[in-house]
């Protein structure tokens, strides 16, 4: 069930010649993988696994 949009933007890109993929979290992590279903638990995850840069806490 949705409750409308988050105003969240996540974008996975493929690097070309290769097998992995570099997400880009609406919170500006990052993250690469060659698994699509690693890629989407980390960024699904949120914030569990990954913090803002400079977020220090």
């Amino acid at each position: 069930m949705s409750t409308g949009p988050t105003g969240e933007i996540y974008r996975v890109d493929w690097l070309p010649g290769t097998d992995v993929l570099h997400g880009t979290c609406h919170c500006g992590a990052e993250h690469t993988a060659q698994d699509p279903v690693e890629m989407w638990e980390w960024m699904l995850g949120h914030p569990d696994g990954h913090r803002p840069p400079g977020d220090a806490s």
